[in-house]
């Protein structure tokens, strides 16, 4: 049997014996190419020489090149484990010609390397070769002596290859190794091709063209070669086995897992241990070429391929991170040829450990609701989309996690219903708070979740209230200890304090502590589902975990915002009533200073409905009925007719707020709605109520804004006065002021159509004005004016009244408005023949300081910065009439 590392130094032998230079592997994360994500082919640290952006430092090459396939457009992460042949990290061994040999060479030493040098028998070897492509087959024919039979022609793309739209591109010619009848499939491009029987070892690519757009390839002066074979393909056909998880490496590899775990890879068993030792080679490599693991991008797609080992190391038994410990069988296996994974072996097993202890704190109570969750479900019933979005956006579960560990019960996901949840989520969410608190990570939460448990909310029924400091995070990482200066989020076993969430913003006040510090308050939100953060600025002393406090909530701040909150309840019933059923809330905002309301809705709000709605809205407020709240599980209640609201997080227990009676039946309430927030205890503490505009925000949404209490009365007040003021001003009753408004500005018309007449008449002479008649410039009648006050749309009119006038000639009128030159020239059509309106234009218009202008031979526009150069523009005119008639 030969072992994989000889398989690797073999192949690079071969073709550093045959003046190929053996290039050392390129990082995984490709340098200056932001179109992968990684580096996913053996060509790809090839790629400029391919397309002639730089030349060769050498004419041939041969590398074994590592590669991920795990993100983006090459994904085979959720087949890894379940497979013989799928990895999210593998070899790729080529030999490369830039320009040197082509198809007869590349064919003779493929031929040499699998069938001398690897000894496989010729009898178990297919090729494909594309379709058009008669001088490849009948080198294989000529070289290898394969039978016409086994030398398959295939028209599609899988034999012709192309870097892109653009650029090299050329048929390829793919060997296939038979691992016998025993196995179903059959030979490419039959039906059967996609059984495992036949398999795929190496791709020759002849790069001969160049493809410079839909149509058009024209072939390469210098013609190349490109070539790929997976070692662990490879390897499993040289050492007499048909999945690659049973070569020596992954052997090594799965045998360290058996014996870390005690857990034999037998059975359901099988796949964890293939994950697991998979995923610590992508993990280790990715590691070691510098991508750390985050909530973006490659370090993403690295922290995914952790979470899901992490994920089958919990099923194999896992109490504690232990990943970490193979690090050393990796090395031990790939370290020789890959040198920077003992000198990476440190920082990958710190970051395994780190990342595993993370993921610990989450993974335990995340599943138990995948447990809790299919205990509940009818056989054989996908899982909901929202528990699996719950498992995302909560613990940190990747949707195909959730996929991977329901996969051995034979289970799926709703992803409809899961990226429905995901869209619901991104049209709620508002731009939160980038200070330091919030710029933890998710984990770091997780964290202080687990630790410290959930917050007890006391804001229902005080402002006032004590507790004790449970975590302090700042500058993104927990701390102990904060003083006077800092900012901070903090976290307290209890709070009266709401943390922004439905709409509603969170609270601000202060927070004294008992040994004298304090901080103030400028918002609170919530992480981790239900703890609620305090964002602070330490105004006085040190504080520390453990420390007892006394937390104050900005009382009047507090009113303002729950009567606003409140409203949005009673204005979603009033919109229902007035509009009809299909209103439901699309987003809110609910703050001190005004509140916010989103509805779906096809058209605008008549000034009637407007009204309609506001007068229910304040005939609810008028009752003064006390508001009640009720805790049952949300089937129960929406069942009892309260509406969820758009955007809200239900738990198990959810708080039903009842508000208001029903203006046609008193014995039933005016809004039932599910809702966590804060709110007033009487519909009379919202005072009053006035909406301030109602417009669209998106195709089918609407939006109104409002006022209500203090703010409402201030913009009432703010509108009489303006109306007092204005009804002064013209010295009329304010009920007169409506028609008199009209009057004036039809008034207004009248005088602007009459300047606007009387502009043009003084312009061309007419109403009594002693301007000049036409002036005669090389034999052509020319009436050249500047209309002072007069704009671009008004000069096309003009010119051709002034052409009227002249009977043959030209008009050159040039309108000057606020400092600005507006330029028309109209010639008679008897003089086209002679001069070009669009020429003249250009002239005038460049000496007013533009460029250009267009239009027609008799008639052209144009404009310039300079109106003060007007004059000029007309000099030029006539300059350019007198050059024409010269010439």
């Amino acid at each position: 049997m030969t072992p994989l590392k000889d398989i690797r130094s073999g192949f690079l032998d071969f073709f550093g014996d045959r003046d190929h230079r053996i290039v050392p592997s390129a990082p995984l994360v490709p340098a200056d190419d932001p179109t992968l994500l990684f580096t996913n082919a053996g060509m790809v640290p090839f790629k400029n020489y391919f397309t002639g952006a730089e030349k060769p430092p050498h004419p041939r090459a041969t590398s074994t090149q590592k590669c991920v396939r795990a993100g983006g457009k090459h994904n085979d992460l959720d087949n890894v484990g379940y497979t013989a042949r799928h990895h999210t990290f593998f070899e790729m061994m080529g030999n490369f010609s830039f320009g040197d040999y082509f198809k007869e060479e590349a064919i003779e030493l493929a031929w040499t390397l699998v069938h001398k040098e690897f000894g496989l028998e010729k009898d178990k070897l297919t090729v494909t070769v594309f379709s058009e492509d008669d001088e490849a087959a009948a080198l294989w024919k000529k070289i290898a002596g394969i039978p016409e039979s086994r030398i398959i022609p295939i028209s599609t793309s899988d034999n012709f290859w192309m870097m892109g739209d653009t650029g090299p591109c050329g048929p390829c010619s793919e060997i296939f190794y038979d691992h016998g009848p025993d196995i179903p499939g059959g030979p490419p491009g039959t039906p059967e091709e996609d059984g495992d029987r036949f398999i795929e070892i190496w791709n020759l690519v002849f790069m001969q063209y160049e493809q410079q757009g839909p149509d058009k390839r024209i072939e390469l002066p210098k013609p190349s070669i490109d070539t790929g074979m997976g070692l662990e393909r490879m390897a499993a056909v040289l050492q007499g086995v048909h999945d690659n998880y049973d070569v020596d490496l992954f052997r090594h590899l799965i045998g360290a897992s058996e014996d870390l775990f005690g857990v034999k890879a037998e059975g359901e068993r099988q796949a964890s241990h293939r994950v697991i030792a998979d995923h610590m080679r992508s993990t280790s490599f990715l590691i070691a070429d510098g991508v750390t693991p985050s909530n973006e991008g490659r370090g993403y797609v690295l922290r995914r391929i952790m979470r899901r080992a992490m994920r089958h190391a919990h099923h194999l038994g896992a109490k504690e991170p232990v990943l970490w410990k193979l690090t050393q069988n990796l090395v031990d296996e790939m370290g020789e040829a890959f040198s920077q994974l003992e000198r990476a072996q440190p920082l990958i097993e710190e970051t395994l450990r780190s990342e595993e202890e993370r993921f610990q704190r989450t993974l335990g109570r995340g599943m138990s609701i995948l447990e809790d969750a299919l205990d509940e479900l009818p056989e054989g019933e996908k899982l909901p989309g929202e528990t699996a979005f719950k498992l995302y956006d909560t613990y940190g579960f990747p949707l195909d996690l959730t996929q991977d560990a329901l996969r051995p019960l034979g289970r799926e996901v709703d992803t409809q219903g899961f990226e429905t949840a995901m869209e619901k989520q991104k049209e709620t969410a508002r731009q939160s708070w980038s200070g330091s608190g919030d710029a933890a990570p998710e984990a770091v939460w997780y964290g202080v979740r687990e630790e410290a448990g959930a917050t007890e909310f006391l804001g229902y029924g005080s402002c006032d209230d004590t507790g004790a400091l449970k975590a302090i995070v700042a500058g993104g990482e927990r701390v102990k200890n904060a003083a006077a200066g800092d900012e901070a989020s903090l976290v307290f076993d209890r709070t009266p304090f709401y943390g922004e969430s439905g709409g509603q913003i969170g609270d601000a006040g202060e927070i004294l502590f008992d040994n004298g510090a304090r901080a103030e308050v400028y918002d609170t939100i919530k992480r981790a589902e239900d703890l609620h953060v305090h964002l602070v600025r330490i105004v006085e002393g040190e504080v520390g975990e453990g420390d007892a406090a006394r937390l104050v909530v900005d009382q009047d701040r507090r009113n303002r915002t729950v009567a606003n909150h409140s409203a949005t309840h009673l204005v979603h019933a009033a919109l229902r009533d007035v509009l009809g059923p299909h209103v439901t809330q699309k987003g809110s905002y609910v703050g001190p200073d005004r509140l916010r309301f989103d509805f779906s809705h096809p058209r605008a709000l008549a000034d009637e409905e407007i009204d309609r709605i506001e007068a229910q809205v304040n005939q609810v407020i008028r009752q003064n009925d006390a508001s009640e709240t009720a805790e049952m599980e949300p089937d129960a209640a929406i069942e009892a007719g309260a509406l969820a609201l758009f955007g809200e997080k239900y738990g198990d227990r959810v708080r039903v707020l009842t508000m208001g009676r029903n203006l046609d039946a008193a014995d039933a309430p005016y809004s039932v709605e599910l809702c966590g927030g804060t709110h007033v205890a009487r519909t009379g503490d919202i005072q009053l109520f006035k909406i301030v505009s109602e417009g669209a925000v998106a195709a089918g949404v609407r939006r109104i804004e409002a006022f209500t209490g203090e703010a409402a009365r201030q913009y009432m007040l703010e509108q009489a006065r303006l109306l007092r003021r204005s009804a002064d001003a013209l010295k009329i009753a304010p009920a007169d002021l409506p028609d008199r408004v009209t009057a004036l500005s039809d008034e207004k018309k009248k005088l602007e159509r009459q300047l606007s007449e009387a502009k043009k008449q003084l312009a061309l002479g007419g109403g009594g004005s002693a301007a000049p008649g036409p002036e005669d410039v090389a034999g052509v009648k020319l009436i050249a004016r500047v209309a002072e006050g007069v704009g671009g749309k008004d000069l096309r009119g003009m010119v051709d009244e002034a052409k009227s006038q002249l009977g043959s000639g030209i008009a050159v009128l040039i309108g000057v408005n606020e400092g600005k030159a507006a330029v028309a020239v109209g010639v008679t059509k008897d003089l086209t023949d002679r001069f070009s309106a669009v020429d003249l234009v250009k002239v005038a218009a460049e000496a007013v300081g533009g460029k250009g202008g267009g239009g027609r031979p008799d008639m052209a526009q144009a404009g310039g910065p300079d109106g003060a150069k007007a004059e000029a523009a007309l000099d030029a005119v006539r300059g350019a009439l007198k050059e024409k008639e010269a010439a």
